[in-house]
């Protein structure tokens, strides 16, 4: 697209870079300057008038006009008129006036009436960084069909957005119809996808490999589920591309990625693997599960403990940040597990580390955050996504809200799982007490546990000690009091029950995570919401929600989605039309258009 210079600057302080985002900018409202046979009460309206006589006092200007196309008189008063103004009235002039008029006992009055010349439009009105005027010329001059298909936007849509950029009637933007809406949803999905698509670079790969994972697969001593061998098929068939791949593995709470993660270092042998993980604890998870399931593999560990190595001899090097200042080997493959916990520079640093000058590592990211589909599907223009929504074993959790009157019926069903050799959770929302906040935080509510109960451990987010209290609470503990810091992280097979208090406070897909801790290896487990809150909607659902990816549609719906290309927080949205709990046909449409336009 070649802008002249004029347009270039116009184009930077709307902050666009194409004609599609551009019309996006749709008019706050519309200027009417058609002739009308009726008075619009209350609504802005243009008249044919005859002004009949003009008043001066101090600070107004009264006048009465003849509207002929009304066949009414009509007062008009302008409040602390401009010099100017003083002159643009005679009597007897025939003029168009324009202004909002209304009746009380059958006297109609137009408040701060206008002179005008243009009649027979409707002028859009445009908020933006340029002046109302200057944006309407720089739509009306160049905003064309021809400039929006030459992006390939389709026509269908390109028409009936124009229509709100060129209105022939008057438009209620706060009745738009479904066919305009859908254009809307359509083009603003459209340009954020291209924006994705242009910010996606593709390298040579370290190493092209062809490699199967069947021998691998028939020495587990279980089966994989069928979204598991899906998502290994697809990075076996990414290893095999001329480009180095970039993936994204969306699982849900033991939805069993770390055989994904195994099946991938096995397909790369003989050739060198890296995964970085965000704690000690899940590295060392992690490394022990390569230890047992990938025994051909000379696998090890890197944390800020470990000693000074030649890591040149191993095949998979597991550790955690303290990769990021080690002398790495080269590597075909470079993997970060919870990827979301590390910032976008340490994922950088990481395959800057082993890419070798133009080629780059195969890179996968797993997240056990689930993502709503339609999301997902976004993701695609930017990085390859699988998804594996199924878990290996159905889990059994009964979660429930409760109050302060259920907390007698807590302690008893506390005291029979501790009887049972189970564990339990009990999440504060804070560690010290808060003004502000009417629930109690660790520091408050440790007294009464430790009193009333055997082996209790606490621990928070700012504990530095907090992942030799969780390992020594995994052997001895029965009753762990914490803050969210537990949402990722350790494996607590015994863990059948946590009480997650003030649970309103949390978005869904924490709560998840947090029920996702218990009944890992198939006891029975129990989540519950205490709240202070009468009327619990949110929570409620939730309950009846056990799929993360459905959790992270319900998320949706109660707070807008995050900005994928900001890498946001998931809050606040970046798009103003489009539902990303309900518009996955549109985004599927888009996703079509836009592989058939780079094909």
């Amino acid at each position: 697209m070649n802008l002249t210079k004029d347009l270039e600057s116009k184009f930077k302080k709307l902050g666009v870079n194409s004609w599609c985002e551009l019309a996006l900018n749709i008019p706050h409202s519309y200027e009417d300057l058609t002739l009308h046979n009726r008075i619009q009460i209350g609504k802005p309206q243009l008249i044919d008038a005859t002004v009949e006589s003009v008043f001066r006092a101090p600070n107004t200007i009264q006048i009465t006009f003849y509207s002929h196309n009304l066949g009414h008189t009509i007062s008009g008063v302008l409040f602390r008129p401009k010099p100017y103004m003083m002159h643009q009235f005679k009597v007897g002039d025939r003029d168009y006036f324009y202004g909002v008029i209304d009746c009380k006992t059958g006297n109609c009055s137009m408040s701060m009436p206008r002179k005008t010349t243009t009649v027979g439009s409707i002028t859009p009105k445009y908020k933006s960084a340029l002046r109302s005027d200057v944006m309407l010329r720089l739509v009306q001059n160049n905003l064309t069909l021809e400039n929006l298909l030459s992006e390939g936007l389709k026509e269908e849509i390109a028409q009936e957005i124009l229509k709100l950029h060129f209105p022939t009637t008057l438009v209620n933007l706060k009745e738009l119809d479904a066919k305009t809406i859908d254009a809307l949803k359509y083009l603003e999905l459209f340009t954020y996808m291209k924006q994705l698509s242009a910010k996606r670079r593709y390298f040579e790969p370290i190493v092209k490999v062809d490699a199967d994972y069947e021998t691998w697969n028939s020495s587990l001593p279980f089966k994989l589920t069928n979204e598991q061998t899906d998502a290994i098929d697809d990075i076996k068939n990414d290893f095999k591309k001329d480009v180095a791949s970039r993936r994204m593995i969306v699982g849900d709470v033991g939805s069993g990625k770390t055989m994904v993660i195994l099946a991938s270092a096995s397909m790369m042998l003989p050739r060198r693997s890296i995964l970085m993980a965000p704690t000690t604890i899940l590295a060392n998870q992690l490394f022990e599960e390569a230890q047992k399931f990938l025994p051909d593999a000379k696998s090890v560990l890197v944390t800020n403990k470990t000693k000074k190595i030649d890591l040149q001899e191993f095949d998979f090097i597991i550790g955690t940040h303290a990769l990021l200042y080690r002398e790495l080997p080269d590597a075909g493959l470079v993997m970060v597990d919870e990827q979301h916990r590390f910032g976008t520079a340490q994922r950088n640093m990481l395959e800057k580390l082993v890419s070798s000058g133009a080629k780059k590592p195969h890179f996968l990211q797993f997240s056990a955050t689930p993502i709503p589909r339609t999301q997902a599907m976004i993701e695609t223009a930017h990085i390859d996504v699988s998804l594996i929504t199924s878990t290996p074993f159905t889990k059994d959790i009964t979660s429930k809200v409760i109050h302060k009157n259920d907390f007698k019926d807590l302690l008893e069903h506390i005291e029979e799982e501790i009887a049972k050799n189970n564990q339990v959770l009990l999440v504060y929302p804070l560690v010290e007490q808060s003004e502000v906040l009417d629930y109690q935080s660790i520091d408050e509510a440790r007294g009464y546990w430790e009193k009333s109960f055997d082996n209790v451990y606490v621990t928070h987010g700012k504990d530095k000690q907090k992942e030799e209290v969780l390992l020594d609470f995994r052997e001895k503990g029965s009753l762990l009091i914490a803050t969210t810091v537990v949402e990722v992280g350790i494996s607590l097979p015994r863990l059948t029950t946590v009480v997650i208090v003030g649970a309103e406070r949390l978005g869904l897909s924490t709560l998840h995570q947090l029920r996702g801790r218990v009944s890992r290896t198939g006891l029975k487990g129990y989540c519950y919401l205490y709240t202070n809150q009468s009327t619990t909607d949110r929570l409620d659902r939730f309950v009846d929600t056990t799929s993360g990816f459905d959790i992270a549609n319900l998320d949706l719906k109660f707070r807008k989605s995050g900005d994928l290309l900001k890498g946001a927080s998931q809050s606040g949205s970046q798009f103003k039309w489009v539902d990303l709990s309900e518009d996955i046909e549109i985004v599927s449409e888009v996703k079509k258009s836009l592989l058939l336009g780079s094909g």
